[in-house]
């Protein structure tokens, strides 16, 4: 899902008071458009505009410290995190601007037959691909039991704490293998470079929709092509001869198609491959179902 970026906003006439921080503000030019912006001839220079973020960050060290009640000073997450899905693609867990601490999660599962391990990559930041954005750590959960795709189901938990360190742990719920991985901050993001970041996935939403929707389309067109392909090894004797080669003729027609990158034509032959196969999958549902039930008495069932 594309990830949304809400912006909330308030009009002037809704501030009460200008506060001036930082040595900037001491300059008339800064002083004469705050006025001018903000409709007001006094701004509240009260404070000292060099030691003022400093003592800010004193005061939230003995909050967190625990040496002081009477204040009550919430972080917010400045960039999204999440991980790498297929394709290449950023999977949201925690969007940005929630409160710190937080726990999120989301179930996952694997895309290949008999997956035993699983590569878990952790992005922060607001474009529709990981590429664009920072990656913080990863991690294998491994002996993930042999099954077939789609059968293991993976928790992906986030604990984000007061502190800034994320705590991410992988559970496959089945077996209950688990791991997980504390991502403490080397470096922190400077405002600028937030700003940039949020920036850039504002300029570039379009494209990068545009590109994630393609990724999708084309993830799919692989998964069923994948799927069509497992049919045939294990259950040709279920299909006529004309059902076969028609099927082929259709996977290789999505497989041609998938090469130039246009997603309505990809979604198109996605369909034609998906709807001609789909009575496949019902006649081996039957079939399954028939084995099961050979020989057993339905009145004892």
């Amino acid at each position: 899902m594309p990830i949304s970026i809400e912006r909330c906003c308030i009009s002037i006439i809704n501030i009460d008071e200008v506060i001036l921080v930082g040595g900037s503000t001491r300059v008339p030019l800064v002083t004469d458009l705050l006025k001018k912006f903000f409709g007001t001839e006094t701004l509240n220079d009260a404070l000292n505009a060099d030691e003022v973020v400093a003592l800010g960050a004193a005061i939230e060290a003995d909050i967190l410290a625990g040496n002081r009640k009477d204040l009550l000073l919430l972080d917010v997450t400045p960039l999204s995190l999440g991980i790498e899905t297929l394709g290449g693609l950023m999977d949201t867990i925690i969007p940005r601007n929630n409160k710190i601490p937080i726990k999120a999660g989301r179930e996952y599962t694997t895309s290949k037959d008999g997956q035993i391990n699983l590569k878990i990559a952790v992005y922060q930041g607001e474009r529709e691909q990981v590429e664009h954005n920072r990656k913080l750590g990863e991690f294998i959960l491994n002996n993930i039991p042999a099954m077939p795709a789609g059968f293991p189901k993976i928790d992906i938990q986030f604990l984000l704490n007061a502190d800034g360190i994320l705590k991410v742990e992988a559970t496959e719920l089945r077996s209950g293998t688990r791991q997980n991985i504390d991502i403490v901050p080397q470096y922190g993001l400077t405002d600028t470079e937030v700003e940039n970041m949020l920036l850039a996935s504002m300029q570039n939403a379009k494209q990068d929709i545009n590109a994630r929707l393609l990724t999708e389309a084309v993830t799919e067109a692989n998964q069923l092509i994948y799927q069509c392909e497992k049919l045939f090894k294990n259950n040709a004797v279920l299909l006529t001869e004309k059902e076969i080669e028609e099927t082929q003729i259709l996977i290789q027609s999505l497989q041609n198609i998938i090469t130039t990158n246009n997603r309505d034509t990809i979604n198109f032959e996605f369909e034609r491959l998906n709807d001609y196969t789909r009575p496949f999958a019902e006649r081996l549902m039957d079939s399954a179902v028939n084995k099961a039930l050979n020989g057993k008495n339905i009145d004892a069932i």
